[in-house]
């Protein structure tokens, strides 16, 4: 089957079906429409994506070969439950849920359907413009063998990298994606209450941050953990990280944190220098206090 010629429909009008409806109308795929809980907004995406607003999801699912389920998880197997209703034979399912395997959709092979979690490594965080951005991103897809060429190649269509991965490891997946963007906004937040506790405002600690935060993340992503690793464990500096382990033992979740990631920049940085001895950074950092 022809990815150019499949007619991709979706239930949900947010930021992500907006984005990828919009994106796979500029890489030349047919998208027959949209289908929301709120019928204007339907009328809006589709005006967004040059194609067609429906009232009704047995309208949509009728003239659409693949559905994209682009709703809040909690509400993904609701909408399944309503698909099911109607003829799904050789129709193909996708979710775009991080954490959500394709498993979900209990009961699709019964309908003689497929199921898929198709999802982008993005923040699509806006409704009308995100679509120009996600190109940079890397697809994550799972669920049946029986089309998974087919769900494939409409990623082979817009040309964006991708990887097939299995349904028990989407919660660990999901997992690293969070810790690589979610959580470093909580040691980012860790570090601005540190400064604020040496008499920087909350504005002068992002002017103090910022820089630093950048350009650290630049040369994460240029050259991976070992060649963006500076800083006192780097060195096997003892001294300098006893200090700070004795200036936040006060605060239970500073010095976990702490601790936590300075192990694993210990076995990043006993890997880029095997001739050093961590033993004594290791005893500083684990000893409790």
């Amino acid at each position: 089957m022809n990815e150019k010629n499949l007619t991709i429909g979706f239930i949900g009008a947010g930021r992500v079906g907006c984005t990828l409806g919009r994106y796979f109308f500029e890489k030349g795929l047919k998208i027959s429409g949209f289908f929301s809980k709120t019928y204007e907004h339907a009328e809006e995406a589709a005006a967004f994506t040059k194609s067609k607003s429906y009232k009704t999801i047995k309208e949509l699912s009728d003239e659409s070969q693949v559905i994209f389920i682009t709703v809040p998880d909690s509400e993904i197997y609701n909408v399944f439950l309503n698909l099911k209703n109607y003829e799904l034979k050789n129709k193909i399912l996708c979710h775009c849920s991080g954490s959500l395997s394709a498993q979900i959709f209990k009961g699709i092979q019964a309908a003689g359907a497929c199921g898929y979690s198709v999802h982008p490594v993005f923040a699509v965080n806006d409704k009308k413009l995100s679509y120009k951005e996600i190109s940079r991103a890397f697809f994550t897809v799972e669920g049946d063998n029986e089309k998974m060429s087919e769900v494939c190649k409409i990623l082979d269509a817009v040309g964006n990298p991708y990887q097939i991965i299995d349904a028990e490891n989407k919660h660990k997946y999901h997992g690293a994606l969070v810790m690589s963007s979610n959580l470093v906004i909580g040691l980012y937040h860790m570090a601005s209450r540190l400064l604020e506790e040496c008499g920087f405002s909350e504005t002068v600690s992002g002017e103090v941050l910022a820089p630093l935060f950048l350009n650290n993340a630049e040369n994460l992503c240029k050259y991976g953990c070992s060649g963006a690793l500076t800083g006192p464990v780097d060195r096997n500096d003892t001294g300098t990280v006893r200090d700070h382990m004795g200036v936040i033992k006060d605060d239970p979740n500073i010095t976990a944190a702490y601790r936590a990631l300075s192990n694993e920049l210990i076995e990043i940085a006993s890997k880029k220098y095997p001739d050093r001895d961590y033993t004594q950074l290791r005893k500083v950092i684990n000893e409790e206090n």
